[in-house]
């Protein structure tokens, strides 16, 4: 026990060391907060420089008539009103929702759906394989993987065709028949993208707390009755973010249907931004292209908005 006399004295020792450590905490402090705006302020300087002033720039180019060659003209919102009543740009836009459509539901159920199954996996190893293994597709180039993919369902000379052919089964008109194509084209980026979804689930599901999951099997849950019950409900934050980023990417589908089929057959594949492409690049049609450009980010804006509307009544956050 320390007498009063000897309590002060470690009092005022105690006080002593703390005077003398804070001018070097306030600096450390004061360098972490100068590095910490630092990077903030990278970050608004990337997005302004790469995203606002892109996004402006094309705002103010889609009042004029600009073919590069002739100075640009003003011309109002006649762009608007030729895009609104250009039938082909338009079937440009409903071929980009419902690719985009069907992207997002196979991305976000099926990256679930494996998330589950190697989520119950018992071994640790195992998980990390099929995590890389469903993951490495992102890594590989866009470029690369499709024009890979356009020799593999090639209608003539493709393996799935000459396989589907040794096995006496007659051969699909994979990129050559609009259906098929389109079907293709969802198929392909998926395959792609739903490792990026797949990842996300899984580092979700392993944050569910055991002892409710516990809890419901001392109830008598079944595995489906556990899942749509209680995790998805749990994970629905991870839902929705990984649903409105696939939206978004699947919304600006370009790299796929350009390299492997050019839009078509036909318009099959014609996206809004290989539409975009074409007005802009091809025809020198660039006031136009960026009205095309505007029209997309406002649709991107207000499906990005009705799914945050819908989240709150279906994201539950803990």
């Amino acid at each position: 026990m320390y007498t009063s006399t000897e309590t002060q004295a470690v009092a005022s020792r105690v006080t002593a060391q703390v005077a003398v450590r804070r001018p070097g905490a306030r600096r450390t402090a004061r360098r972490e907060a100068v590095f910490g705006y630092l990077m903030i302020g990278l970050a608004v300087a990337f997005v302004t420089v790469f995203t606002l002033i892109p996004i402006l720039v094309s705002l103010g180019l889609s009042f004029f008539s600009w073919d590069v060659i002739t100075p640009p003209q003003f011309i109002g919102v006649k762009n608007f009103t030729r895009l609104f009543s250009d039938g082909q740009v338009l079937s440009s836009f409903g071929v980009t929702v419902l690719l985009a459509v069907g992207i997002v539901v196979l991305q976000i159920s099926l990256g679930l759906l494996l998330a589950v199954l190697v989520n119950s996996r018992k071994h640790a190893w195992t998980k990390a394989f099929f995590r890389t293994t469903f993951y490495l597709p992102l890594l590989a180039s866009t470029a690369a993987v499709s024009i890979f993919m356009g020799y593999l369902f090639d209608a003539k000379f493709g393996l799935i065709n000459y396989y589907l052919g040794e096995l006496g089964l007659p051969a699909v008109p994979w990129l050559v028949n609009p259906v098929t194509a389109q079907i293709t084209m969802v198929l392909i980026v998926v395959w792609q993208q739903v490792g990026f979804t797949f990842v996300l689930f899984v580092a979700s599901l392993a944050s569910v707390p055991t002892d409710v999951l516990e809890a419901a099997s001392i109830d008598g849950a079944g595995t489906w009755r556990t899942l749509f019950r209680i995790k998805v409900p749990l994970i629905s934050p991870t839902i929705l973010f990984a649903t409105v980023v696939a939206m978004i990417n699947a919304m600006q589908l370009f790299d796929q249907p350009f390299i492997m089929t050019k839009g078509g057959p036909g318009t099959a594949t014609t996206t809004a931004t290989i539409s975009m492409y074409q007005t802009g690049f091809q025809n020198l049609q660039f006031g136009y292209a960026s009205a095309i450009a505007i029209l997309l980010l406002v649709i991107i804006l207000l499906i990005t908005g009705v799914q945050f509307l819908a989240a709150r009544k279906l994201v539950f956050y803990q």
